[in-house]
C-alpha cells in the first residue's frame, strides 16, 4: 500500500511544484507560437491549430496507453513503479520531446518544403507533452504524499496556483524570445523561428535537473499491488473514441498530401474529419451511458452516469478554454477587429497573458476555500484576492514593456466574477452554473461587438473557466466508490477536448462566409453543455442519495 507521511511537507515538493510550472508555461506559450507558425510557414487557421492537437493528444495517447496497459496486466502500473519514477520517465520524455524540437527547428529552416517542416515541429511536441502526461498522472497523488496527508489538498492548490502563473508568463516569454520587448519588438517576418530554441534549451537543462533532483531524493514510496479493476465494456468503448482519433489523424494526413491525390492546394479537407471524429466520440459516450443504465455490469466506472456526462464536461471544458486563447492571436490579427490594421504577431501577448492570468485570478479566489478561515474572512479575501492577482498579470505585463493601461478596463469584470462566486455559495453544481452561464453571455457579447468590449468579453470566458475543472471533477466522480480511481483517470483522457475542437473553430474561421470573429460561436456551444450538465448532474446525485451541493474543494 501507500507509504504516507504526517510529518512537515517534504522538500522534494517544491521541485515538484516546479514540474507544474513547467505544464502551464509551455501549454500557455502555445497561444502565442500558434499564430506565429501560422504566418511563418503560410497556415490556414485550421492547420495552425494542429500544434493544440499534437499537445493535447499526447495526452489522451499517454493516459490511454497507461490504462491499456494496466488492463492487460491487471494491476495499475504507475501505482507498481510508483509516482517518483513515473515523474521520472515523464521527464525524460520531455526532454527527448524537447531535443527533438530544436532538431526539427534546425532541420526544418534547410527544407523547401514549409508545410512537412511544421509536421516535424508537431511531433517534437507531441513527445514533449507525452511526457507530460505520465508526470500529470503521477504529481497530483504525489503531492498527497509529500507531507501530512490532512494537508493535501493545501499542496495541491498552491500547485495549482504555480501552475497558473506559468501560464500567466509564458506568453510573455515566448514573445520575447521571438520579438523582444514591447519597445522593440518586429512582427513575424523579421524574427527567426530558431528563437525558441533558447527556450528549449533552457527546459531541457531544467527537466533534467529536476529529474535528478527526484532520482536522488528519498521521498515517500507511493506504490500499491491492489488488482487493476476490470472493465471490458468501458475499453471498448475507449478503443471506440481511440479509432474516432485515428480518423480525425487520417484526415489531417490527407489534407497535408490532398495536392498529390488530387485536390487543391485551397481544398480544406481536415474539418469534416474533425466534426465527424467529435460526433463520433460524443455518440460512442452517450450509447455507453444508454447500454449502461440497462445492465451495468463490465462498465466499471462508466457504469454511473455522472461520470460519462462528465467526461464529455471535461471533453468541453478544456476544448473551450484551449480554443479561446489559441484562435486569439488570428482574431486579434484581423483587420478592423480591435484596430483599422489589426495586430502584429509580437503585440498580441498582453491579451494572450491576460486571459491566462484570469484563469489564475479564479483559481487563486476558489482557493481560499481550502484553507481553515472564518466566513468573514473568506468574503474578505473573495474581494480582495482577485484583484492582487490581477496585479501580478498587469505586473508581468509591465515588466516587458508592455503599456499595461489598455488592460485596465477589464478591473470591473473582475466586479462580475466575484458576484458570481458569492452566489455559487461554494457549491458545485451551483458555481458550474452560474460561471457557464456568465461564459455564454461573455461569449454572445464578444460575437455582437468588436475592440475592446468584444476582446475583453472573449478574455473573460479565462474567468469563467477557471474553477469549472474542480467543480466538473468534484460531481462526476461523486459516489462512485470503489471505481473513484478508474473514473479519475477517465476524465483525465478527456483532456482530448482540447486537442480537437480549437482545428473545429479554426477550420470554421477559413470559411470566409464565417471568419475568425463568429467562429466563436464553437464557444457558445462548449459553454451552453457545461450549463445543462451542471442542471443535469444535480438531479442525477440527487436521485442516488448523494449531497451534490458539497463544498468545492479548491480551483484546478
Amino acid at each position: 500500500m501507500a507509504q504516507q507521511t504526517k510529518q512537515s511537507t517534504h522538500p522534494s515538493f517544491f521541485v515538484l511544484i516546479l514540474v507544474f510550472f513547467f505544464w502551464g508555461f509551455v501549454a500557455a506559450s502555445n497561444s502565442i507560437f500558434i499564430p506565429f507558425c501560422k504566418a511563418h510557414f503560410h497556415l490556414g487557421q485550421l492547420e495552425s491549430q494542429l500544434i493544440d492537437f499534437s499537445f493535447y493528444g499526447a495526452y489522451f495517447i499517454g493516459s490511454l496507453l497507461l490504462y491499456l496497459f494496466s488492463a492487460i496486466r491487471g494491476v495499475d502500473i504507475l501505482n507498481k513503479i510508483g509516482y517518483q519514477k513515473g515523474i521520472i520517465y515523464g521527464l525524460l520524455i520531455s526532454v527527448v520531446g524537447a531535443v527533438a524540437l530544436i532538431a526539427a527547428v534546425n532541420i526544418g529552416n534547410k527544407m523547401a518544403d514549409a508545410t512537412m517542416a511544421f509536421y516535424l515541429i508537431l511531433g517534437a511536441f507531441f513527445i514533449v507533452a507525452l511526457g507530460f502526461s505520465l508526470q500529470q498522472t503521477a504529481a497530483n497523488p504525489f503531492a498527497i504524499l509529500l507531507g501530512d496527508p490532512a494537508k493535501g489538498t493545501h499542496r495541491l492548490n498552491l500547485a495549482g496556483g504555480i501552475n497558473s502563473f506559468g501560464t500567466t508568463i509564458g506568453p510573455l516569454v515566448v514573445s520575447i524570445l521571438l520579438f523582444g520587448s514591447a519597445k522593440d519588438a518586429s512582427v513575424s517576418a523579421d524574427t527567426d523561428i530558431s528563437k525558441i530554441n533558447t527556450l528549449y534549451v533552457l527546459l531541457i537543462v531544467l527537466f533534467l535537473v529536476a529529474a535528478a533532483i527526484f532520482w536522488f531524493s528519498k521521498m515517500p514510496k507511493g506504490t500499491s499491488d491492489e488488482p487493476f479493476e476490470q472493465s471490458p465494456r468501458a475499453s471498448k468503448s475507449l478503443g471506440g473514441i481511440t479509432a474516432m482519433f485515428i480518423l480525425i489523424m487520417v484526415g489531417i494526413v490527407l489534407n497535408a498530401i490532398k495536392t498529390s491525390i488530387g485536390f487543391s492546394e485551397t481544398a480544406d479537407l481536415g474539418l469534416p474529419f474533425f466534426v465527424v471524429g467529435i460526433v463520433g466520440i460524443l455518440g460512442i459516450l452517450y450509447y455507453s451511458l444508454s447500454k449502461a443504465r440497462q445492465d451495468g455490469h463490465g462498465w466499471g466506472a462508466m457504469r454511473y452516469p455522472q461520470l460519462i456526462m462528465g467526461m464529455i464536461g471535461i471533453f468541453v471544458y478544456v476544448g473551450v478554454e484551449v480554443t479561446i486563447a489559441s484562435n486569439m492571436g488570428a482574431l486579434l490579427k484581423h483587420p478592423g477587429f480591435l484596430t483599422p490594421e489589426g495586430l502584429s504577431e509580437s503585440q498580441i501577448d498582453p491579451y494572450v497573458s491576460l486571459f491566462w492570468g484570469s484563469m489564475m485570478v479564479g483559481r487563486w479566489t476558489g482557493a481560499i476555500t481550502v484553507f481553515n478561515l472564518s466566513k468573514t474572512a473568506r468574503q474578505i479575501l473573495s474581494v480582495f484576492v482577485p484583484f492582487i492577482a490581477y496585479g501580478v498579470v498587469l505586473g508581468a505585463n509591465h515588466l516587458k514593456g508592455t503599456d499595461v493601461s489598455v488592460l485596465f478596463p477589464y478591473a470591473w469584470v473582475l466586479v462580475v466574477q466575484i458576484i458570481g462566486f458569492f452566489a455559487g455559495q461554494e457549491k458545485p453544481a451551483k458555481t458550474l452554473m452560474i460561471f457557464a452561464l456568465l461564459g455564454i453571455l461573455a461569449m454572445v457579447i464578444g460575437l455582437c461587438t468588436n475592440g475592446s468590449v468584444s476582446i475583453f468579453a472573449f478574455i473573460s470566458g479565462g474567468l469563467f473557466c477557471s474553477v469549472m475543472w474542480s467543480c466538473i471533477f468534484a460531481l462526476s466522480i461523486a459516489g462512485l466508490g470503489k471505481y473513484t480511481s478508474q473514473g479519475s483517470s477517465f476524465l483525465v483522457l478527456m483532456i482530448l477536448g482540447g486537442s480537437l475542437i480549437p482545428p473545429v473553430q479554426g477550420g470554421l474561421a477559413d470559411i470566409p462566409s464565417i471568419g475568425i470573429h463568429y467562429s466563436y460561436i464553437v464557444a457558445v456551444i462548449c459553454f451552453a453543455y457545461l450549463a445543462f450538465f451542471a442542471f443535469r448532474v444535480k438531479n442525477i446525485l440527487k436521485s442516488q442519495g448523494i449531497d451534490y451541493e458539497s463544498a468545492i474543494s479548491g480551483g484546478h
